[in-house]
């Protein structure tokens, strides 16, 4: 996946050969003036916004990496911007991710935007969990929406893989959802968690999903980037996040 690449690779090489954070940085800062060298030479020639889209979106991980968030906020949503365009829903999903771990006051405006595109679309599961997961880690113990993203999560992971994939994800999936239940109710039993999912409504879609989109509404808070009723009618199929 494209978000794993480069920077995860540089990043994780220094950190575990060398675990040195200016070895790392130097790193990071290297690869960011290859990026910017590349963006220009592109940018000359008018290469395709999404070409460029994607160049601003390794920038940006790159700029997060080195936590310079606000460096990184207007090239992932410029970048944002050309894959909403071309109808590049992973690619625009991919931002909204780079944008939430960018730490910017709309940061978590841009996360409801990437959770509302990675489950209506039916892109990479391991991404769509991967914004999901952030619900959990920002949502307070008590709170409901933490059960209902980790629920969601397990349900994408279900429907959207197969084989060793599912069996992976699917395991993730159920231990996030078991550490919410610890979190959240005290769980500990698998009697209990079974009646905290029946008490909790987290056994159908239906229900489940119309929550998430409550989640969504208070992340987003009515700025919405993209007009999510004319993607949606789209879609032939597509989970419906909007009730």
């Amino acid at each position: 996946m494209k978000r794993f690449e480069m920077v995860n690779s540089l990043a994780d090489t220094a950190a575990d050969s060398i675990g040195n954070p200016a070895v790392q940085d130097a790193a990071l800062e290297s690869h960011l003036m290859a990026l910017r060298e590349e963006y220009e030479t592109l940018r000359r020639i008018g290469a395709k916004a999404t070409e460029l889209g994607e160049l601003q979106l390794q920038m940006a991980r790159t700029l997060v990496g080195l936590n310079r968030g606000e460096e990184a906020w207007p090239l992932g949503r410029e970048a944002l911007s050309a894959f909403l365009a071309a109808e590049e829903i992973e690619s625009a999903a991919d931002c909204c991710d780079v944008l939430f771990r960018a730490e910017q006051p709309q940061s978590l405006n841009a996360l409801g935007q990437g959770i509302w595109l990675a489950v209506t679309y039916p892109i990479d599961p391991e991404l769509a969990i991967e914004l999901l997961s952030h619900v959990v880690d920002e949502t307070p113990d008590t709170a409901d929406g933490a059960a209902v993203a980790a629920t969601t999560a397990l349900f994408i992971a279900d429907i959207r893989t197969e084989g060793v994939q599912h069996e992976n994800l699917t395991f993730f999936a159920s231990q996030l959802l078991g550490e919410v239940a610890r979190r959240h109710s005290g769980i500990d039993s698998q009697e209990a968690f079974d009646l905290w999912r029946d008490r909790l409504e987290l056994r159908e879609p239906e229900k489940f999903l119309v929550r998430l989109r409550n989640v969504v509404d208070v992340l987003v808070q009515d700025d919405w980037w993209f007009d999510r009723n004319q993607m949606q009618a789209g879609l032939p199929e597509a989970i419906c996040v909007d009730g």
